[in-house]
């Protein structure tokens, strides 16, 4: 390839990704009243950075081949930081790993662009093998936390090359860039995964919302989000871990679940966005559900509407995992918009918008599951019932 032709596929490499950065998104209309979707993932590989990717020197690669391959962006955790929308985004390279980095945008909806560089996040003695879906949280203290899931080979286990063990990594910084690594969280359960910080003090100790797992996959015959407390996250620990929301059969999270995002507080209580899991004939299937929890004691649940909030949907429901949704981040802005932000089968990164009184609405007034058939149907000739002695449109 000439030094013309060089040029000619950058310049259109370059071109093509400022198109897809400059895409206005829209709101896909009627929605359900609940929430609002957009039209177009906010992060997909294609918005990670050329300069990350390709190696721009004529002379080592004259063909202009990608040398660091980006396989998907997803899971991200999200802030409003320095009034702007910021995502911690979980990028997979084709060679399986995944690392972190930061996107911002000035709308929420579009036009996130990477920092210069993705976060170089330190190691501990025990190095990752792979770190993924962080969950940020703004804590009382001054800090911004990064919680994580920390990947490392299970050496009890030396012959199985699939066998791993998933802990809680722990970070904290003030400005998303320079991060201070902790030691990694310790609880009594074999393997821990989707751990969020609470963003308030709880009896002047740290709270942490867990997901005790037996395995590296399965959570066993226990399970369900955890919650638990701990002196200080320079060294955390959790010896009690209480199931706040435990897995129940048929339903959408019979298999396992865990928290989303740190959880918004509000006058009526906490909102809190968690994924389910169930198995189906064509494997795991991933939805978001919400329940909330009191005021003053948020380990206890008072609100939990039946089903899920957001389950995939079309294109969605492909990619490397296919049929899944799931979130870590969610961003409420001063005017009470919450922007949620979901990833679609592991592949690419989407937005939902809705409000903080709509949440509340749909947490209050939507029908618990009554756990069997006949409970649903009850519920609906309920709705019938109240439709009928009204007379809507008149």
């Amino acid at each position: 390839m000439g030094n013309d032709d060089f040029d000619a596929r950058l310049g259109a490499l370059r071109d093509g990704q400022e198109k897809l950065l400059a895409r206005r998104n829209e709101q896909v209309a009627p929605g359900n009243g609940i929430y609002s979707r957009w039209r177009y993932p906010v992060i997909t590989p294609g918005h990670v950075p050329l300069h990350w990717r390709y190696d721009l020197d004529p002379a080592d690669n004259p063909f202009l081949m990608e040398r660091i391959g980006v396989n998907a962006t997803f899971n991200a955790g999200a802030i409003l930081h320095r009034e702007r929308f910021t995502l911690v985004v979980r990028v997979e390279g084709v060679d399986r790993k995944s690392w972190f980095a930061v996107a911002e945008s000035d709308s929420g909806t579009d036009g996130f662009r990477f920092r210069p560089r993705p976060i170089a996040m330190p190691e501990l003695d025990s190095p990752d093998t792979n770190i993924y879906d962080m969950r940020l949280t703004e804590h009382e203290d001054g800090y911004i936390y990064g919680l994580f899931c920390t990947e490392r080979k299970d050496e009890s286990n030396p012959g199985d090359t699939s066998a791993a063990i998933a802990a809680c990594g722990i970070a904290r910084t003030t400005d998303l860039d320079d991060w201070e690594r902790l030691p990694d969280l310790v609880t009594n359960s074999a393997q821990q995964r989707n751990c969020v910080l609470h963003p308030e003090f709880v009896d002047g100790r740290y709270a942490i919302y867990t997901r005790p797992q037996d395995g590296f996959v399965g959570v066993g015959n226990g399970g369900g989000i955890g919650w638990g407390l701990t002196d200080s996250m320079e060294n955390a620990v959790v010896a009690d871990e209480t199931i706040v929301d435990p897995k129940v059969y048929h339903t959408i999270s019979e298999l396992k679940n865990g928290q989303g995002p740190a959880p918004l507080r509000t006058d009526e209580g906490w909102l809190h966005l968690a994924h389910g899991v169930r198995e189906t004939a064509a494997g795991l299937r991933y939805v978001l559900y919400m329940f909330m929890t009191d005021r003053d004691e948020p380990w206890k649940v008072t609100r939990r509407p039946a089903g899920h909030l957001i389950a995939p949907r079309g294109a969605e429901r492909v990619g490397d995992v296919s049929n899944v949704v799931f979130s870590g981040g969610w961003i409420r802005d001063t005017d009470g918009t919450v922007y949620i932000y979901y990833a679609s089968s592991d592949t690419r990164l989407h937005v939902a918008t809705t409000s903080v009184d709509r949440l509340l609405d749909y947490c209050r007034n939507t029908p618990a599951d009554g756990r069997r058939s006949a409970g649903s149907v009850a519920a609906v000739n309920a709705l019938i019932d109240k439709n009928a002695s009204c007379k809507p449109g008149q």
